[in-house]
């Protein structure tokens, strides 16, 4: 049998205004080789955008391979380390509060990519001297940003006041 080729898996994602613009970006490592990706959607979710990045990131993947995820999302690394998303799958998609889980959608992609692939999700702190996850969010930044440009009734909103 044939050892899985190991991969690193930077992502994040951004929204200006949530809802609004949103956008993703990850960098993909093997070996010597690097891919930069980024996407944009119009009305979307900070936490859609996080999903995003790493569904976008391992339909990339040729073929299964070990890896090594790397984001500043609690929602997206705590719903694989601490259980949720396998609570979340035999309840039928809704929570304990008997709410649908939101996202469901994309929780599905990603938990099927994760049965094709090897997986590890390690939590990074964002916005901090992580130059990877730092890159992924200008990738992010800049595909929002690109998303206005070509959209220019998309330009208003801003970011959401903390």
């Amino acid at each position: 049998m044939t050892a899985l080729k190991q991969v690193t898996l930077y992502t994040d994602g951004a929204c200006s205004g949530n809802p609004g613009v949103g956008g993703w970006g990850c960098v993909l490592l093997y070996g010597e080789h690097r891919r930069e990706l980024s996407g944009a959607e119009g009305e979307t979710t900070n936490n859609r955008m996080e999903l995003m990045a790493v569904i976008q990131g391992l339909r990339r993947l040729k073929y299964p391979c070990k890896v090594e995820i790397y984001s500043d999302s609690a929602y997206t690394v705590n719903a694989f380390s601490q259980c949720w998303i396998e609570s979340w799958e035999k309840s039928g998609w809704v929570k304990a509060d008997k709410k649908p889980v939101q996202n469901a959608d994309l929780w599905r992609e990603l938990l099927a990519l994760t049965h094709t692939h090897a997986v590890t999700f390690h939590k990074v702190k964002g916005h901090a001297d992580n130059e990877l996850n730092n890159r992924c969010d200008a990738l992010a930044r800049g595909a929002i940003a690109a998303y206005r440009a070509e959209h220019p009734e998309a330009a208003g909103g801003g970011e959401t006041p903390a």
